[in-house]
C-alpha cells in the first residue's frame, strides 16, 4: 500500500482480466466541516403581499389554460362541423353523380329496347309482306288451275 499525500493506493488480488486497485482518499477534518454547515439555511419570511401576488399569478395561470383548453376544444369542434359538412356535400355529390349514371342506362337501355321493338316490327312486317305474296300467288295458282 502507497501513501501518495491525501491517497492511499491499495493494491487488490491479481486477476486474469488485469489488476484491481483500491483508492483511499482521506479527507482533512477542517475543510469538511466548513464547507458543510450542519444548520439548513433559512428561508426568508414572506410578507401578505407576496403571498397575495403569487396567488394572483397562480388564477391567472388557471384561467390562462382553462382559456387554453376551451379554445382547443372551440377549435376541435369546427374541425369536427368542417369534416362533417364536407362528407354530407361529398355524399350529396355522390348521389347526385350516381342518379345521373342511372338516368343514362336506363334512358341507354329505353332507346335500345325502341330500337330493337322497331327491328321485330319491321321484321314482321316484312314476313306478314311475304305471307301475304305467297298467299297471293298461292290463290292465283288456284285459279290457274282452275
Amino acid at each position: 500500500m502507497e501513501n501518495l499525500g491525501d491517497i492511499q493506493v491499495k493494491e487488490l488480488n491479481k486477476r486474469a482480466s488485469g489488476q484491481a486497485f483500491e483508492l483511499i482518499l482521506s479527507p482533512s477534518a477542517a475543510d469538511v466541516k466548513a464547507e458543510f454547515p450542519l444548520s439548513p439555511l433559512k428561508k426568508k419570511e414572506t410578507s401578505l403581499d407576496e403571498i397575495k401576488k403569487k396567488l394572483e399569478a397562480a388564477e391567472e395561470r388557471r384561467k390562462s389554460q382553462g382559456a387554453e383548453v376551451l379554445k382547443h376544444l372551440a377549435e376541435k369542434r369546427e374541425h369536427e362541423k368542417e369534416v362533417l359538412q364536407k362528407a354530407m356535400e361529398e355524399s350529396c355529390n355522390f348521389s347526385k353523380i350516381t342518379q345521373e349514371k342511372l338516368k343514362q342506362k336506363m334512358e341507354a337501355n329505353k332507346e335500345n329496347r325502341s330500337a330493337r321493338m322497331a327491328a321485330l316490327n319491321e321484321k314482321f312486317k316484312e314476313k306478314d309482306k311475304k305471307l301475304e305474296e305467297v298467299k297471293k300467288n298461292k290463290e292465283a295458282m288456284k285459279e290457274m288451275e282452275n
